[in-house]
């Protein structure tokens, strides 16, 4: 059990790709907690599969280390906005947190959200400017910005006065001078032990532990991670848990840990602000409080902002489907969506009128496309509409979602970017030149216009655009926004797709398929160039006669299909498409597969609509 002064509680917190994960990489090794001819994975903290691939953290995620005989337990937090639930619970066990600011980009949308929430729980802020070695960086100019969004956000005269160190986490040292080179992390360790406060709480009274994070052997089943905030623990003690709905329930501690390095170490007792892993409660969930059995006093949860974007997941019905997926019945959707619920706080989830159909609200597209992808890969099959926007009446007025969009690109595609945000009901906040022939252009503007909108801002700039967002509250609707001002290209029949097919069938647009596969009536295989809906069939085959050879589709030229990703197929699909999600395959299809039906619903919806006008 760690002396309760020599514990150090801190949350590392930064916008996506600042260098958070790579600087607990250097703390970790420069701590002693790998062998000199360990093998350790570059970014160690991203374990998820997903995190690897994406070169980005999703989970937040505990870690410790020993310095100088203190005792840093260190929460790695996720840098991307709809993200943000995973923050929000994490701070709760810190004590103060590291600020990670890019010595190049400096503060951008999610720099001022992480920072927000860490001032408003009072916390002791540290500000770390990273990669102060990379070219162009300007670490004076970006300490001063951070300095200025500390006065924007209301920080106090103690929080003002943070200490700023230099760093370069990628090659491991840290400096208390933005001209003088550090030899290693010697700097940030030791302004750490000076500035971030020990852990407060009295050990001598009733237990109080809230639960802040959930995690999962397969050999103990559920793990409740949190920190002490009063009395201690010890494995076998009994205890109760106090329910976010007011009930109470009667436990007995099976197993206790704390964290060292990637690993969790068996305790036989901690004390206050120990940061501790407690398993052989199978159903607590994150927000509780474990207390004595005497004095069952829950702790407060911290507030999490509500989801602005919601998708309806539903059971597959393509002619398609069962084919690849393992999980695909109502049942199975309604069980794993409830069950994420239990750790992802920043969820939704609702049902419909349909008992094959759930609405799902999150944080933005990422936070919903992961998810979809998750479930994917552990073999579930269903299909998903086009995003949706929340909208709420305040004061009796409509509202929707807005974000702060900053858009840094070259100065010539400025011009592109004022016209196509316009036409989203964007409303210009700022512009400001920052290096070398760009501009960083911040705009307010509806969540809903953001929907398709990273694809076409790409096309637009060549792919030389770095774009930002993040929420920033509700205001009165903006009005109609067009969206997609192209149709799809609609399969005819169901078959095999043949190159004599899409020869004929790519003059229309870009297809999204190539030969060989497998499509059925109403799938979508490409992008019409006009705006309207076009049945193409790309099923069709060159007929054999005395004057050809079926050899002869050799010399038909196919261009590239265009692939697309998860994301790029949800800003894709309008609001009579679904994508249909399997393990396997992600295809794009209409609600009504058959054309007759459609034309049937087309003809209904305007006639409705001619009545109501």
């Amino acid at each position: 059990m760690t002396d309760q002064s020599m514990i150090r509680n801190i949350a590392i917190i930064a916008h996506v790709d600042h260098g958070k994960t790579t600087l607990v990489d250097a703390m970790l090794r420069q701590s002693g907690i790998f062998r000199d001819n360990q093998q350790v994975a570059e970014r160690v903290m991203d374990s998820n599969d997903l995190e690897k691939e994406r070169g980005i953290t999703i989970l937040a995620k505990n870690t410790a280390l020993d310095y100088q005989g203190y005792r840093i337990n260190i929460i790695d937090t996720p840098g991307h906005a709809d993200f943000g639930g995973e923050v929000e619970r994490s701070l709760k066990m810190a004590n103060g947190v590291l600020l990670l600011v890019d010595a190049f980009e400096g503060c951008m949308p999610q720099t001022r959200f992480v920072l927000k929430k860490a001032l408003d729980l009072q916390l002791v802020p540290i500000i770390v400017v990273n990669k102060v070695d990379r070219p162009m960086s300007r670490p004076e100019e970006v300490f001063n910005d951070v300095l200025e969004l500390l006065l924007d956000l209301g920080a106090s005269d103690e929080q003002l006065d943070s200490p700023v160190v230099y760093a370069s986490a990628r090659d491991g040292w840290a400096s208390l001078s933005p001209d003088e080179k550090g030899t290693d992390l010697k700097p940030l360790f030791e302004t750490i032990l000076r500035t971030i406060p020990a852990p407060e709480g009295d050990s001598s009274k009733p237990l109080q532990l809230l639960v802040s994070n959930i995690d999962y052997d397969q050999y103990t089943g559920r793990i409740a991670v949190g920190r002490i905030d009063r009395g201690h623990l010890k494995v076998g003690d009994e205890g109760i848990i106090c329910r976010k709905d007011g009930t109470t329930t009667r436990i007995r501690l099976a197993s206790l840990y704390t964290f060292q390095g990637l690993a969790r170490v068996p305790l036989v007792e901690a004390s206050v602000g120990d940061i501790v892993a407690v398993s052989g409660i199978k159903d607590i969930n994150i927000g509780e409080t474990i207390c004595a059995p005497d004095y069952p006093e829950p702790l407060p949860f911290v507030e999490i902002d509500e989801p602005v974007l919601s998708m309806t997941f539903r059971v597959n019905n393509s002619p398609f489907a069962g084919r690849d997926g393992d999980y695909v019945t109502s049942r199975h959707l309604h069980d794993r969506l409830y069950k994420e619920l239990e750790s992802n706080i920043s969820l939704r989830v609702e049902d419909t009128s349909s008992p094959d159909a759930y609405v799902v609200s999150g944080r933005g597209e990422l936070h919903l496309s992961v998810l979809i992808e998750e479930m994917r890969r552990q073999g579930y099959e269903f299909a998903v509409s086009r995003p949706q926007v929340i909208t709420k009446k305040i004061n009796g007025v409509l509202c929707e979602p807005m974000e702060l969009l900053t858009v840094d690109l070259p100065d010539e595609y400025t011009g592109v970017l004022m016209e196509s945000a316009g036409y989203r009901k964007a409303e210009l906040l700022n512009m400001t030149p920052v290096y070398g022939g760009y501009s960083r252009i911040e705009f307010k503007i509806p969540s809903r216009g953001l929907i398709g909108y990273r694809n076409q801002l790409m096309t637009d700039t060549k792919g030389t655009a770095i774009i930002n967002h993040i929420f920033s509250g509700y205001e009165p609707y903006k009005g109609e926004i067009q969206s997609r001002t192209h149709g799809s290209l609609i399969a005819f029949e169901t078959g095999e797709a043949v190159t004599y097919g899409l020869y004929n069938a790519q003059d229309r647009g870009a297809l999204f398929i190539g030969p060989q596969t497998m499509v059925y009536e109403g799938m979508i295989v490409g992008e019409n160039s006009r705006g309207s809906d076009m049945v193409v069939n790309v099923c069709k085959k060159k007929h054999v006669s005395n004057m050809r050879s079926a050899t002869a589709d050799e010399a038909l030229r196919l261009t590239p299909p265009k692939l697309m990703t998860l994301e790029q197929c949800m800003e894709f699909i309008s609001d009579d498409e679904l994508l249909e999600i399997t393990p396997k395959n992600i295809r794009m299809r209409k609600l009504y597969l058959s054309a007759e039906e459609r034309v049937k619903v087309r003809n209904a919806q305007n006639a409705q609509r001619e009545q109501n006008s």
